[in-house]
């Protein structure tokens, strides 16, 4: 596969290049031309859910770590910002803002947030930050949702200030083990450890309800713990095998919950995922190649790169029995295919160049959220993968909720550069173009190197760190 040249979104310069440069490459994508009239848009009316909460419009902020909090697991005043940003967004649907880990052992990173009975009083202020903020800008905050991402890192475990990984493992992964040089002798979790991580979950949810939160994300996507559960059809026990044993750690939490705080559960889920990607020649991400049937990608076909829904809408149906509501589709893992989890043209500092135009992974996840939304009607479902549309995100966000699409459009790394971008695509403002997000990865970047994740290209309050110079620095070796 040789160097291809991708068309960057910034050059197409009106909606008809727009719509010409998706026909070129053979890729649908919704699309309105013109938009409607500020108060008139779907991206504007309101949504109910099951519980009778209201949720003042469609726009949801999407969690995102920043590898700024303490050591102990506490925000810090850059965490504190980054929430702020997201409270004055516009957005009635404030998804956990980042993932919060239920253990040490599980933290991302030794910077992580944790959720425990000694962090409680700093959950609190950060939910009651979150609403003060979002009132004092719009009044309002009734139709304000705000959840908490719950989360252990599992295989992607990096919980000390050694910085080494420490993975917590469910199989023997024919790629990934390999690919992250884990002995061949690495020891998996028991299935009383997992029974553990179960009672860590569901004592971070009612401590979650405590410090105010309106519903709590049990984690099952990009490659962690629990989306790893969804692929354990080699693991023995109660714990691996059939679809509703690779489940049981989802619905013995869910039971857990239901018997103590009884707070709502949602759920993001990686609905397909690809074998792991490797740079060929021309830095250019390519499928690692398997010799067998490859039954390590939830939602995928056995060959690697296709996708199979057959066990993704059995068990969102399992959902349906559980009383999971609210689902935000995303895809695959950060870790091993970036791109088909957030397209972009530029790839973190331990990515590959995209083997596709990265259009071509925004309408691959529009197109499997819209099948979930329309085999599950009931279900309250977030869209994702938006970012890489940049100026063209109003165009196709209003014609996913006029199609019922999806019910949500939710926004990651692009409010990072630009929070305010809900608020005036509901006000029918211009864009601020110098405030969208490129996608240059660096939010990933830095802290693929030990440093805290912010937009270093575009954010002033980032730029001028001393980490934005180790970035780049880093970054220009990283081409030699």
């Amino acid at each position: 596969m040789a160097k291809q040249k991708i068309t960057r979104v910034a050059q197409l310069k009106s909606a008809s290049d727009f719509i010409d440069h998706l026909a070129a490459i053979e890729t649908d994508i919704p699309f309105k031309e013109h938009l409607s009239p500020p108060g008139q848009s779907s991206l504007g009316r309101p949504f109910q859910l099951k519980s009778g909460q209201t949720i003042g419009n469609r726009f949801c902020i999407l969690p995102m770590e920043g590898w700024d909090g303490t050591t102990d697991g506490l925000p810090t005043e850059h965490t504190k910002r980054r929430w702020h940003n997201f409270a004055i967004s516009g957005a009635k649907l404030l998804w956990g803002c980042e993932a919060v880990a239920v253990c040490p052992e599980g933290r991302a990173n030794p910077n992580q947030l944790m959720i425990n009975e000694q962090n409680l009083q700093a959950f609190k202020e950060l939910y009651d930050d979150l609403v003060s903020d979002h009132g004092k800008k719009f009044g309002l905050t009734s139709d304000l949702s705000i959840g908490l991402q719950l989360t252990h890192s599992g295989r992607f475990a990096i919980p000390d200030s050694d910085r080494v990984r420490k993975p917590k493992t469910l199989y023997r992964h024919s790629i990934l083990d390999k690919k992250f040089k884990l002995p061949e002798d690495h020891r998996l979790m028991t299935d009383a450890e997992i029974d553990q991580v179960v009672d860590d979950f569901v004592k971070a949810a009612s401590l979650a309800k405590e410090a105010g939160f309106q519903f709590v994300d049990i984690k099952h996507c990009h490659g962690y713990l629990g989306h790893e559960f969804l692929s354990a059809k080699a693991r023995g026990g109660k714990y691996g095998g059939s679809l509703k044993n690779r489940m049981h750690f989802l619905t013995s939490i869910v039971e857990g919950i239901r018997a103590t705080s009884t707070i709502p559960v949602a759920v993001r889920l990686s609905a397909f995922d690809f074998v792991p990607y490797k740079k060929n020649e021309f830095n250019i991400g390519i499928p690692e190649q398997v010799d067998h049937s490859y039954e390590e990608a939830f939602g995928g076909d056995t060959q690697g790169t296709g996708i199979d829904l057959t066990e993704v809408f059995e068990m969102l149906g399992y959902f349906e029995e559980l009383g999971i509501e609210m689902v935000c589709i995303t895809a695959g893992s950060p870790y091993y295919v970036p791109h088909i989890q957030r397209p972009a043209i530029f790839p973190p500092s331990d990515g590959y160049l995209p083997p596709e135009d990265p259009l071509v992974g925004v309408a691959r996840q529009i197109r499997i959220t819209r099948e979930i939304k329309q085999k599950f009607p009931n279900l309250t479902i977030v869209g994702s993968a938006y970012s890489y549309l940049q100026e063209w995100l109003p165009n196709v966000a209003e014609a996913v909720i006029d199609e019922t699409r999806a019910d949500f459009i939710g926004l990651g790394r692009m409010v990072l550069s630009y929070p305010e971008m809900p608020e005036d695509i509901l006000k029918g403002n211009t864009l601020v173009r110098g405030n969208i997000c490129r996608t240059f990865s660096d939010c990933t970047s830095a802290p693929r190197i030990g440093l805290i994740s912010g937009c270093f290209p575009l954010d002033p309050y980032y730029k001028k760190m001393p980490e934005a110079k180790k970035l780049k620095e880093f970054k220009k070796n990283a081409r030699l």
